[in-house]
């Protein structure tokens, strides 16, 4: 057989070389690509079973930080009317106490901060896009929108120490799906929270309800013996409510609930529970809080209660004032923890009618805890 000539042989194996090169490159890109989507896959299972909301944010964060080795993972929510806040206070989390959560309320001021999201954006960190604090170490970002039917509800924010974690050129499918998915279980476990909420809550205060009130005050006063903790209790009434119904119409009296509830609402803790007891009574439970302080308490809203006036949809302005009893259980586990709670919830009535009777707009105490 004729000989190749030298030059031939040195292309043919280079040409060779080139080849196995290339088929290391496709294996290695081909075993990368299946452990990328293994880890996605991973993280969506971990998504759909989330237990509630709380765990579903924490799962969209703190886990998808950790199943994709990355610096920082933040979870922006578009809030505008405080909703979603109120629903997580609900539920005892408040969005102020969960880590890699930023709530955004300027929802358009947000907007300009980000590039057009109707798909991932990818590129060089750009610390204008981050309402939130973020490591010092990133050098490229992925910025997922949240869509749901209604528009865009939020976004994930990725960061990463490499520049060339995430860029321009890369492909957005997998993150693209994430995000899609992301949306739907955050939209799912916001309604799951609001039905489940909605059997514990009124349903025109938003405050819970006198079921829930005496499911809580029996777990309270148990914890409060066990312990030989405080626990204070709030008889709130507005006064001269049936006045306010008769001269303004029930629509005027439901508002003026309505703002009551929420001028309540503002003064407490996460902690702290309150229910609308019954018309326009409000019942609230201090855990952890002696007499003084639960007084001092009590002040406080009726200071912010009477501040200014209720103005209703029709423009009319409603002063409003409210009476409050203050009662207080101590420690002691001598008292059957039923009747404890019975004799906590009268004396606190018991308050409220004192301090009616000395002219309302007032906060009246037990002279000792009970």
């Amino acid at each position: 057989m004729p000989a190749y000539p030298m030059d031939r042989t040195e292309k043919l194996e280079a040409e060779n070389q080139a080849l196995r090169q290339l088929l290391h490159t496709l294996t290695s890109d081909a075993a990368y690509n299946e452990g990328v989507m293994r880890r996605f896959q991973e993280r969506e299972l971990a998504l759909l079973g989330a237990q509630d909301l709380p765990d579903l944010i924490e799962r969209l964060t703190i886990g998808l930080r950790s199943s994709f080795n990355l610096e920082s993972v933040r979870l922006v929510l578009f809030d505008p009317y405080g909703v979603l806040e109120e629903l997580l206070a609900a539920l005892g989390v408040p969005a102020c106490n969960i880590p890699h959560l930023f709530i955004e309320r300027e929802v358009q001021q947000a907007l300009d901060r980000y590039p057009n999201l109707h798909r991932p954006w990818l590129g060089p960190w750009v610390r204008r896009h981050q309402p939130f604090p973020a490591p010092a170490n990133l050098r490229s970002e992925a910025l997922l929108p949240l869509r749901q039917p209604d528009g865009l509800s939020g976004f994930l924010h990725l960061g990463a120490s490499d520049p060339q974690r995430f860029h321009s050129g890369q492909g957005t499918d997998f993150l693209d799906h994430l995000a899609r998915l992301a949306a739907v279980c955050l939209e799912n476990a916001v309604n799951r929270e609001r039905l489940r909420l909605s059997g514990l809550t009124d349903g025109l205060t938003g405050l819970y309800n006198r079921r829930h009130l005496d499911t809580r005050l029996a777990e309270e006063v148990s914890r409060a013996r066990r312990h030989r903790l405080a626990l204070s209790c709030l008889f709130i009434d507005a006064d001269h409510f049936k006045r306010i119904n008769d001269e303004h119409g029930h629509a005027a009296g439901d508002q003026v609930l309505v703002a009551l509830a929420k001028r309540i609402r503002d003064q407490l803790r996460s902690s702290d529970l309150a229910a609308r007891y019954g018309g326009e009574e409000i019942a609230v439970l201090l855990p952890q809080t002696d007499l003084h302080n639960a007084g001092l308490l009590a002040e406080r809203i009726r200071t912010a209660v009477t501040a200014e006036p209720v103005i209703t949809t029709d423009g009319v302005a409603i002063p409003v004032t409210v009476s409050i009893g203050v009662a207080t259980l101590r420690g002691d586990p001598e008292t059957h923890p039923d009747t404890a709670a019975r004799r906590l919830i009268e004396e606190a009535d018991a308050q409220v009618y004192r301090a009616k009777t000395a002219g309302r707009n007032r906060v009246c105490c037990a002279c000792t805890p009970l």
